[in-house]
């Protein structure tokens, strides 16, 4: 039979061959039958809440396995902890028990009541839907739990694999063997879902939402080019592309010693014009990883690690001693600190409104804020405090703003509680057209390109069947992007990009090129994107970022 591809989305750069594992089939849904009269309610009751509080204690467990472990297990600690708090919600477990009195199964109830909360949180897009995966997780494993048999998976193989599913867990992708595990595919998922950025953390060769994938079969040989996009099957009839694959692979392999041999360096071009090189870092463990990669500095640290899981918010003590304890360890470098980016994707119960229509265009950012002065108020005084504690050179900035005139609030707002640099994130299109006013009255903008390619191109970024929109290469996107750059650099504005196109190291050639003047990534990605600099002049970043806008580079799925 002839070679077939398979094109999806690639993360990283990395090619792999081998032989395909499937993920096991999920076990069957629970039947929807009354529970027998002899069996009684609290007894299922007390099976029930049994199964949740091992998961609970199974979940926490492998969490603090990941911390003590290596630098990627530290990256996926903080989640799989969060993913085990759906295993002791009270409000989760509640609903479950009533279920049970009116007559369900342990097993139908968790299902319905598990599925009841999946279904408003994939409601809400975004983030939020990306979470509906992971209780979803959880949920099949307190069933499997009831049920006595083994929790869902990644299947065990004594030899190397290429692993491929529907959709993989943050569980799923913490408990890989890395020295097995050559390659994940799945025909889910987007180039920001939980399964490309911990693919992305861990170095794994993957391609996410593969149309095709599902056929693949359990022992069949494939070819994942993550560069490419593409898994090719039955590759016995082009023996020299396979070994052309490997080279490639072999030569990345070098790439990446290079790579290494750069860290701790600038980023500069290969004729000495220097673009920092900063590390996007939301929690402790992510400033260790900054510091370990040579981070020049700090370009996004994201404050939410504070509020989130929480009731109520942080006192300005609490606050101002964490954001001390992160801006020491930075000491005359930059740190931009992004306030609360609450809303949408990231709700929160004490100020999120939860009958919104439609969040992610409804109280977001800055808007949220507003609203709660008393919040944003207690991390800008508790930021300053910290700022007056530290020698790190500390910038501010707030999420979602539209404007010039939301620009100028929150600068003058910032300003009064004695920051020194105040400026914004550049993540709607409206921005990027009034980018001209907006540097007249911001001290610098930092683009976020997930939000601004997902508004710009308006395609769900959790959405697997809109994932080839997802891309900062699309012309309007990087059009947008120069608006804004242009502007900058005519009023004397720092601007930088701190979203995932900047792990890209083509990507990164480009926004250099369009003028950007700093790119703020995942901390792993920083060793490739110094490399890839030091490879080009400014001059040829110019000319690629030229072809870049006339859309050379973007492949649209219409054209196929």
């Amino acid at each position: 039979m002839n070679p077939r591809e398979i094109t999806g989305v690639g993360i990283g750069r990395g090619v792999a061959v081998g032989p395909v594992i499937r993920m096991a089939a999920a076990p069957p849904e629970p039947p929807d039958d009354q529970r027998s009269a002899s069996v009684p309610a609290e007894a299922e009751i007390k099976r029930a809440a049994d199964a949740l509080a091992a998961v609970n204690a199974d979940l926490r467990r492998r969490a603090e396995e990941a911390a003590g472990g290596d630098k990627d297990g530290r990256k996926v600690a903080p989640i799989l902890q969060a993913i085990a708090m759906f295993a002791s919600d009270p409000s989760l477990a509640q609903n479950i028990t009533n279920l049970i009195t009116g007559g369900k199964t342990a097993e139908r109830a968790v299902f319905e009541g598990f599925a009841a909360v999946e279904a408003v949180f994939a409601a809400l897009g975004g983030y939020q839907a990306e979470r509906a995966a992971d209780l979803h997780d959880v949920g099949q494993r307190v069933i499997a739990g009831l049920r006595g048999v083994p929790a869902p998976g990644v299947p065990y193989s004594e030899t190397p694999f290429v692993l491929v599913a529907e959709d993989l867990s943050p569980v799923d992708i913490a408990a890989l063997d890395l020295s097995k595990t050559l390659a994940i595919v799945t025909s889910q998922g987007g180039p920001t879902s939980h399964t490309a950025i911990l693919a992305r953390a861990r170095g794994i060769v993957a391609v996410v939402s593969a149309a095709g994938a599902d056929d693949l079969t359990d022992g069949e040989i494939v070819i994942v080019n993550a560069a490419e996009g593409a898994v090719t099957t039955r590759p016995t009839a082009a023996v020299k592309d396979m070994v052309a694959q490997i080279a490639a692979a072999e030569r990345a392999k070098t790439k990446a010693a290079k790579a290494k041999e750069l860290r701790g360096k600038p980023g500069v071009f290969k004729d000495g014009a220097h673009i920092p090189l900063l590390a996007n870092v939301g929690s402790p463990a992510d400033a260790d990883s900054a510091l370990e990669y040579g981070a020049e500095g700090v370009g996004l640290l994201r404050t939410e690690f504070l509020f989130l899981g929480n009731a109520e918010p942080p006192s300005v003590e609490e606050q101002t001693e964490a954001y001390a304890a992160l801006l020491d360890r930075f000491p005359g470098k930059k740190v931009v600190a992004r306030l609360l980016d609450a809303g949408a994707d990231k709700p929160l119960p004490f100020l999120t409104p939860e009958d919104e229509p439609n969040p992610a265009l409804g109280l977001r950012g800055l808007r949220t804020l507003r609203v709660h002065r008393d919040v944003v108020e207690g991390q800008l005084k508790a930021l300053a405090a910290a700022d007056a504690r530290t020698d790190a050179d500390l910038w501010v900035m707030a999420p979602m703003v539209a404007d010039e005139r939301e620009a100028a609030y929150f600068v003058k707002l910032g300003k009064s509680f004695g920051l020194k640099k105040v400026g914004v994130m550049a993540e709607v299109p409206s921005i990027a057209l009034m980018a001209d006013k907006v540097a007249q009255v911001a001290d610098f903008v930092s683009i976020g390109t997930n939000d601004l390619t997902q508004y710009t191109l308006a395609a769900d970024r959790t959405l697997g069947s809109v994932a080839n929109y997802q891309t900062a290469w699309h012309p309007a996107v990087l059009r947008a992007i120069r608006l804004i750059a242009d502007a900058g650099n005519t009023y004397g504005m720092p601007v930088g990009v701190c979203g995932e196109a900047a792990a890209d190291p083509d990507l990164a050639v480009v926004l250099a090129g369009l003028g950007v003047g700093s790119l703020s990534m995942t901390p792993v990605a920083l060793d490739d994107v110094r490399a890839e600099l030091a490879e080009w002049t400014l001059a040829d970043a110019r000319e690629k970022a030229a072809k870049a806008l006339d859309g050379d580079f973007y492949h649209s799925t219409w054209e196929n």
